[in-house]
């Protein structure tokens, strides 16, 4: 009986291959996750506002990209459009879009969870909203959104493996030229989720750093 076992010396030779496609992953993690943050936060506002329109529209289009699996987005915009975009233009699009839904969720509950006397005290000074959001209740709000965020941040890096899909060279399409070279697969997906899951610890890490150091400012000003 075939019993399958990892190739250990393969997985350190084929190791500096597999980060060639680090770079590829670690960008569009990083990119698609700030304008994610900014659409986010943006929408999370528009959504405070009293018009029904925009509350219509920020719901469908927040409910469309949590419902739509994002293989199934990237191969829309990469395949579907008439005029084809790059595949690394379509994954920072596809990528950015669907966690700005999450993120808006997130921040939207963390305002909501600043408490109503924040609000009115900032109003009675004659504040604008927009001032109350970016001085006194989004600095509150972020602070409790940074373990959600964290979640979002190893789900966009984790994500990234979707783009090798579309052809991008990041480090599980490495794997698999690897695995279709040596017929070893098991071992190169090995190494691939020992990667990623580095990567989720580092981004562990600062999110843990962020409460603290958060938090430590919290307990400063009281």
């Amino acid at each position: 009986m075939y019993i399958p076992k990892l190739d250990f010396q393969l997985m350190v030779d084929s190791l500096p291959f597999l980060l060639t496609g680090l770079p590829y992953t670690l960008g569009i993690s990083l990119i698609t996750f700030l304008i994610g943050n900014i659409l986010g936060f943006f929408l999370a506002v528009v959504e405070m506002r009293p018009s029904k329109f925009l509350k219509w529209v920020t719901r469908f289009y927040i409910s469309f990209l949590r419902g739509v699996p994002g293989l199934v987005l990237l191969f829309l915009v990469y395949f579907g459009l008439p005029y084809q975009l790059n595949a690394l233009t379509t994954a920072c699009i596809c990528f950015s879009l669907t966690s700005s839904a999450f993120i808006a969720e997130i921040y939207r509950g963390s305002i909501l969870g600043v408490e109503q006397g924040q609000w009115d005290a900032a109003y009675a000074l004659g504040l604008s909203f927009g001032t109350v959001i970016r001085k006194i209740i989004f600095p509150q709000a972020f602070r409790t959104s940074i373990p959600a965020l964290g979640n979002v941040a190893m789900e966009l890096t984790k994500g990234t493996s979707l783009a090798a899909m579309i052809t991008i060279p990041d480090i599980f399409q490495k794997a698999k030229i690897v695995g279709g070279k040596t017929f070893d697969y098991l071992s190169m997906y090995a190494l691939v989720a020992i990667i990623y899951w580095l990567l989720c610890l580092v981004i562990g890490f600062g999110q843990r750093w962020l409460e603290k150091y958060y938090l430590s400012i919290y307990k400063a000003d009281i």
